[in-house]
């Protein structure tokens, strides 16, 4: 399928040939028949996009400073990867758009093949031929349904929400600022709810179209007396609201507000202004009331609504995003609104980078722009998007399940270029994602679909990057196709899980098949989890110092707060912090001291939502060496974030970072690195020459024992009592 995207490091947008996305649970698969271009925010991105690299940074002074910390903490080479992945990158475009089912995922209710729909959101609802878009951000609509409206779908959930906020009655007036689609659409569905409506702009054609269609009253912003003409038409009193729609960096919209406001009025703050005010002469004396109104409504931001579908009680929460779009496509189906003006400019889809140019020159005067989809094209079936001509089978055959940031900064550049290894396929949900990593790093081709890297018996070493809940599930698949398996941590989140791994891994099954393609032959599978501090350079030199026998230890981690709504705060997605992350340590320790884990005792400071993610874990070990993990979310993020003490038979070593070893004792030394090095470039190495040789890079029964104990940590936490392992 196509889909448009942009590049971020020099604005380029193009029609990709990506995969088709990924029908998940709780979503639907729509044929597009129509998107909207809101000109406002995507032509803001497009802008931004096409300046160098300095006007990037004026613009976003806070990923500027989110790099310098990286820069400080992790060193350059890390900093330059991520900041290269994200200008690099394949970025969709689009939020609003409207067609037709073609595919229906599990656990949805109430939605059919062939039904019409309209579909909001970031990442779902793109300018693309096709989209999977999440049940609650998809709105079923009645079968003679214009679907050229509905695609306003988005915003006019949007506006609807900031004009619940100005909470008003009818006969009571309400002014708003800025004429953009936005603020047009504002002023339609006000009007149409008995509010009388005055419309402001500074630009002269969006004024008179709303003369013309969803006002009262319009006025350009530098109209003389401005202010006593409204002032008039409000009897005296001022306007009962504002809503401002505008997108500008001057105060000016929200002073002018204060202005035009009644004595203990509400200003709505819609677009994308400066909150700040000045206190004299109005917002003081006047008691006004200043309200955020959050995009499409309740349900935004929130992963388990828009996600998991889960919804709000309408007795509590009558009016979520979901239940915005349905009245707005209501209001378009009884004809109490009409948006057919809006629509200045209509674009076939091949023709939508000539849409953005006009948008980013202003070489003519727009509202609303329409994508327009040829729907008459046959929907071929979905295949893989070929990248390059197909290398010789070699010994090793990699793909990708999953290929995010991660991945893209820390095992993609690590893989080496190698006549006995090759670079099949990468699998990720998202195509856009897939294509862009397929062509940074060399792959033969892109897909969305499982069976084009599981049932290819080219392919036999499969890395797994996917987000932890599915990180068993693929990890069971591979093994069962009979291929090496390197999975990201951790390796799965419940015991269940751990038990079908252990019964597979040790199967007869789970062995790389002969073939006439391939020349490895009957050999075990490899199974590695992506513990990749044990590999780091410094690492490597502490062990060697510090020699073997019974050691104490402690691993102290400012992991920092994550938020509660996060991922992997999830037990089900992520986890939680322990198992999602502070395997790691638990696994750093074991190998350094030669010997499994024998009991685990936890205690974490209880917080309000109980993610123990701020946690001491004391461990002892089987050769007598004890070691504490200090996991602590409560700490400054100016403060590095790991560090290592390690004693042992009149020996110490201090690790900083993993940029700094400082040992102490009989054998003194000091060892420091330009850029941290945390293993992940010797762990892919040393992976693929483990299967090369034959051999386990990390025992399993180590893999077994630390997650084990990883698990034993949250046991130990809820009971309050040592675990034994």
């Amino acid at each position: 399928m196509l889909q448009l995207t942009q590049k971020l490091s020099n604005g380029e947008l193009t029609l990709n040939a990506v995969p088709e996305p990924v029908i998940g649970k709780g979503m639907i698969l729509v044929r597009n028949h129509y998107s909207i271009i809101s000109a406002g925010t995507e032509g803001s991105t497009a802008q931004t996009a096409r300046k160098s690299l300095l006007g990037k940074a004026k613009e976003r002074p806070q990923q500027v400073r989110q790099v310098l910390d990286v820069i400080a903490q992790q060193g350059p080479l890390q900093a330059y990867r991520a900041v290269t992945k994200k200008l690099e990158a394949y970025s969709p475009l689009g939020y609003s758009s409207a067609g037709v089912v073609i595919g229906i995922g599990d656990s949805v209710q109430g939605f059919s093949i062939g039904d019409k729909v309209a579909c909001a959101g970031a990442g779902y609802a793109n300018h693309a031929e096709i989209v999977a878009v999440p049940v609650n951000l998809c709105v079923k609509l009645e079968d003679d349904a214009d679907l050229k409206k509905a695609a306003y779908n988005t915003l006019g959930a949007i506006s609807l929400q900031a004009i619940r906020q100005a909470d008003l009655r009818l006969g009571e007036s309400c002014a708003v600022i800025g004429l953009g689609l936005l603020g047009q659409l504002t002023c339609l569905m006000l009007r149409a709810s008995g509010i009388r409506v005055i419309g402001i702009d500074v630009n002269e054609m969006s004024v008179e179209a709303a003369i013309l269609h969803c006002t009262d009253m319009a006025l350009k912003r530098d109209n003389p007396g401005i202010e006593d003409q409204i002032l008039q038409f409000t009897g005296g009193a001022g306007v009962d609201a504002v809503i401002i729609a505008a997108a500008t960096s001057s105060t000016d919209p929200v002073n002018f507000a204060g202005a035009i406001t009644r004595k203990k009025g509400k200003v709505v703050i819609l677009g994308a202004v400066p909150t700040g005010f000045d206190r004299d002469p109005y917002w003081y004396k006047k008691e006004l009331e200043l309200k955020m109104s959050c995009s499409y409504g309740p349900g935004r931001y929130d992963p388990d609504y828009e996600e998991k579908g889960i919804d709000y009680p309408p007795a509590y929460v009558r009016w979520t995003e979901k239940r915005n779009m349905e009245a707005f496509q209501a209001l378009l189906a009884d004809r109490k609104i009409d948006v057919d003006y809006l629509t200045t400019h209509e674009f076939d889809f091949k023709d939508a980078p000539k849409a953005y140019d006009m948008i980013v020159q202003k070489s003519e005067p727009y509202l609303g722009i329409i994508l327009r989809y040829d729907v008459e094209k046959p929907i071929s079936e979905n295949e893989k998007i070929i990248i390059r001509q197909p290398a010789p089978v070699a010994e090793i055959n990699i793909a990708f399940v999953g290929a995010g940031s991660y991945a893209q900064g820390n095992l993609l550049p690590n893989i080496p270029k190698s006549e006995n290894i090759t670079r099949k396929g990468v699998l990720t949900n998202t195509g856009t994602t897939s294509k862009r990593v397929a062509e940074r790093f060399g792959f033969e081709f892109c897909t969305s679909e499982e069976k084009d890297i599981l049932n290819n018996d080219e392919i036999n070493t499969v890395f797994i990057a996917t987000r932890h809940d599915s990180h068993a599930e693929y990890v069971l698949k591979s093994l069962k196709a009979g291929k090496h398996v390197f999975v990201e941590k951790p390796l799965c989140l419940t015991t269940s899980e751990l038990e079908e791994i252990i019964e597979t891994y040790k199967s007869p099954t789970s062995s790389v098949q002969s073939s006439a393609t391939s020349p490895q032959s009957s050999v075990a599978s490899h199974l590695l989890v992506g513990f990749n501090r044990r590999f780091s350079s410094l690492s490597d030199l502490l062990k060697k110092q510090i020699g073997t026998g019974p050691m104490t230890m402690l691993y102290r981690v400012n992991a920092g707060s994550i938020a509660a709504d996060t991922w992997i705060q999830n037990m089900e997605l992520g986890g939680g912090r322990i198992i999602g992350e502070a395997c790691h340590f638990i696994d750093y320790l074991t190998w350094l001291n030669g010997s499994l884990p024998a009991t685990v005792y936890a205690s974490a400071i209880p917080g309000p939502q109980s993610k123990n993610d701020t946690v001491n874990i004391n461990i002892t070990f089987a050769n007598g060496s004890m070691g504490v993990v200090a996991y602590y979310a409560n700490g400054p993020k100016s403060l590095p974030k790991e560090y290592i003490e390690v004693f042992s038979s009149g020996t110490a070593a201090v690790l900083d970072n993993f940029k700094k070893l400082e040992i102490f004792g009989r054998r003194k030394m000091k060892k420091k690195l330009f850029n941290q090095d945390k293993g992940q470039k010797q762990m892919v190495e040393q992976f693929l020459q483990s299967i090369h040789e034959g051999r386990a890079l990390i025992p399993f029964e180590e893999i077994v024992a630390v997650t084990k104990a990883s698990f034993a940590v949250l046991e130990s936490i809820k009971t309050r009592l040592p675990v034994k392992l």
